[in-house]
C-alpha cells in the first residue's frame, strides 16, 4: 500500500457506510484509502456461504434501498442494486387464516373493513411523520446549545417540515404521539390482534424493546423513513449485491480499497489523528481518519482510552449496545407447504407474531438474560426470489429470531441448541414439516455476530435508536455530529446520526461534514 499525502483520507471498515463515505470523498477531490479487516467488503450487507451451495445475506436479508438522495448524488442505478420485485409482509396465522400487509393495504380472512381502513390511515399518517423528519436525517443533527448557521439552518428547515408540511393539526398530533410505546398507538387505530402484532415487530426488531417499551413510536418512525425510500425487497445475490455495487464505483472513482487488513490503532499526534498502525505493523499517514466502526469498538479499542477525556469515555462505556436478534440459516431440501398461502406468498416477508402480547412476552425474557421461549421470527425464502442461491430444486431460509440476549444467564455454548430447538419448534407449528426438509442449518447468536463481524455486543444498528441515543445525542453528547474530541477523526457508521439499516445516510452525511470542517470541493 502507498503512504497517503496532501488531501488525504483513511477510512476504517468497508461497511456501506464506509464505502459511501469513501465515495463522496473521493468526488471531492480526497485520496481515499479504506481498510477492512475482514477478506470482504461490506460487513452485514454482504452475502455468505453458510453450507456448501447455499447462500444468505449475512445480517439484514431485506432491502428498502439506498437512501434516494444517496443514490442520485453518487448515480447508483436500481439495476446494480440487485432490486427486485417489492416483498409484502404476510402475518402467519395457525388457523391459515393469514394476514398480508402492503405499503397501502390489509387483507386476509376475517380482516374487517373498519380494520383495513384503520391500516391505511395508520400508514399515511405514519409516512407523514417519517417525512417530515427529512431535514433532520439528511443533515447534521443540530447542537442545542452553542449552535452555529448550520445547526439554526436544520432547525429551521425541520420546523418548516412539521408546521408547514404536517399542517397545525398533523403537528400537534405528531407531537403526541412521538415518544408514546408502539402498544398504545396501535390500539388507537386497530382492532386486530394480528395485524398489531406484526407492525409491532417492525418497531422492536434489532432493539432491546417490547412493544410496551416508551419511545417506540420513534424506533417504528425510524424504521418507516427507511420504506419512504422503496419498498423491501430481497436483492437478487442478497445483500453482497448493494456493497458490490458501492465497491464498484468506489475503485472507479480511485478510492484504494484493500480487505484482511485490520486496524489496530488510530495514531494520534499532538491531539489529531493523523493515521492508523495496521495489525501486521504497518503505518499509514493521512489529514483526515474516519471510522466505520461502531463507538466502543472507536473510542475504547483503537484509541488509547487514557488519552482521552475521563467523562467522555464513561459515556462512551455506557452506550447500550449488546444485541437481542440472532440469525438462523437453513438449507432446505423441498419447500415447506403452508396452509393457506401460495408459492408467491411463500417468498414474500414472513412474521410469526401473532399479536402484540405474543411480542412482549418475547421480551420479557431478554431482561432477565434468558431467550424467548416463544421467539418472534421473521423469515425470508431468498432462493424462491433468486434461485441462484441454493442448488437446483433446493432452498435456503434466512430467520431473524428474537429475542437472543447477547448476555445470556447461562452462556451461549450451554444454551445455543436448546435456543435453536425453540426456534425450530416454533417454525413447526406454523410451517408443518419443516424439521425433516432441513439437510444443514447455522445459527448467529450475537456474541457470534460480534465476533464475524466486529460489532460490538454483536447490535446490528450499532446501539440502541431510543431516545438518549438518537439524533444530536447519537452515539454520546461529544461525538454527535460526525466529528469527535480528537481533530481530523469522524464517525461515519451506524453508530452516527441517523444510526441503522441500509440508507447509506450516516456515509454520506459524515463526508459532508468532513468536507465542511476540512475543506474539499462540496
Amino acid at each position: 500500500m502507498t503512504e497517503l499525502t496532501g488531501q488525504s483520507a483513511i477510512v476504517v471498515g468497508a461497511g456501506h457506510n464506509g464505502l459511501v463515505c469513501a465515495l463522496y470523498l473521493a468526488r471531492a477531490g480526497y485520496r481515499v484509502q479504506v481498510l477492512e479487516a475482514r477478506e470482504e467488503v461490506g460487513g452485514g450487507a454482504s452475502t455468505q456461504e453458510f453450507t456448501p451451495g447455499f447462500k444468505v445475506s449475512a445480517l439484514a436479508h431485506l432491502s428498502y434501498g439506498l437512501n434516494e438522495t444517496v443514490c442520485t448524488e453518487l448515480g447508483l442505478k436500481a439495476d446494480a442494486l440487485g432490486s427486485s420485485s417489492r416483498v409484502d409482509t404476510v402475518a402467519l396465522a395457525q388457523d391459515g387464516k393469514h394476514r398480508v400487509l402492503t405499503e397501502n393495504r390489509v387483507n386476509g380472512p376475517g380482516v374487517t373493513s373498519a380494520d383495513a381502513a384503520a391500516y391505511v390511515r395508520f400508514k399515511e399518517d405514519f409516512r407523514r411523520y417519517a417525512r417530515a423528519l427529512e431535514p433532520l436525517m439528511l443533515n447534521r443533527p443540530p447542537r442545542l446549545k452553542h449552535m452555529d448557521w448550520t445547526d439554526k439552518k436544520t432547525l429551521g428547515k425541520l420546523g418548516w417540515s412539521l408546521r408547514v408540511g404536517l399542517g397545525a393539526e398533523r403537528m400537534s398530533e405528531f407531537l403526541r404521539v412521538f415518544g408514546m410505546n408502539i402498544f398504545d398507538a396501535l390500539n388507537e387505530y386497530l382492532d386486530d390482534e394480528h395485524i398489531k402484532g406484526a407492525l409491532a415487530v417492525d418497531a422492536v426488531l434489532g432493539h432491546h424493546m417490547g412493544p410496551r417499551t416508551p419511545a417506540t413510536v420513534l424506533t417504528y418512525l425510524q424504521r418507516v423513513w427507511g420504506e419512504c425510500n422503496g419498498a423491501a425487497s430481497v436483492p437478487m445475490g442478497g445483500m453482497g449485491t448493494v456493497s458490490q455495487a458501492l465497491l464498484g464505483l468506489a475503485r472507479a472513482q480511485g478510492v484504494d480499497i484493500h480487505v484482511g487488513e485490520a486496524v489496530n490503532r488510530i495514531l494520534i499526534e499532538d491531539d489529531c489523528a493523523v493515521g492508523v498502525t495496521l495489525q501486521s505493523g504497518a503505518v499509514l499517514r493521512a489529514d483526515v481518519v474516519v471510522s466505520n466502526a461502531d463507538a466502543q469498538t472507536t473510542f475504547l479499542d483503537l484509541l488509547d482510552v487514557a488519552a482521552q477525556d475521563a467523562q467522555f469515555v464513561h459515556r462512551v462505556s455506557r452506550t447500550r449496545t449488546r444485541g437481542d436478534v440472532a440469525r438462523v440459516f437453513l438449507a432446505l431440501e423441498s419447500l415447506p407447504e403452508v396452509t393457506g398461502l401460495s408459492r408467491h406468498q411463500l417468498a414474500q416477508r414472513l412474521l410469526i407474531a401473532p399479536d402484540m402480547r405474543y411480542v412482549e412476552r418475547a421480551f420479557n425474557h431478554a431482561k432477565y438474560g434468558e431467550f424467548s421461549q416463544y421467539p418472534v421470527l421473521e423469515i425470508t425464502i431468498p432462493s424462491l426470489v433468486d434461485p441462484a442461491l441454493a442448488p437446483e430444486g433446493n432452498h435456503v431460509m434466512s430467520i431473524s429470531a428474537t429475542f437472543a440476549p447477547y448476555c445470556l444467564k447461562e452462556g451461549w455454548p450451554a444454551g445455543r441448541q436448546t435456543f435453536l430447538d425453540r426456534v425450530m419448534a416454533v417454525l413447526e407449528t406454523y410451517l408443518p414439516g419443516i424439521g425433516r426438509r432441513v439437510v444443514a442449518s447455522e445459527l448467529l447468536v450475537p456474541e457470534d455476530i460480534e465476533a464475524r463481524f466486529n460489532l460490538r455486543g454483536g447490535h446490528w444498528h450499532h446501539g440502541e435508536l431510543s431516545i438518549d441515543q438518537s439524533f444530536m445525542m447519537r452515539p454520546v453528547h461529544g461525538a454527535a455530529q460526525y466529528d469527535t474530541p480528537v481533530s481530523g477523526l469522524y464517525l461515519c457508521g451506524a453508530a452516527a446520526h441517523p444510526g441503522g439499516g441500509i440508507s447509506g445516510v450516516p456515509g454520506r452525511n459524515a463526508a459532508r461534514r468532513i468536507l465542511s470542517a476540512e475543506g474539499g470541493r462540496p
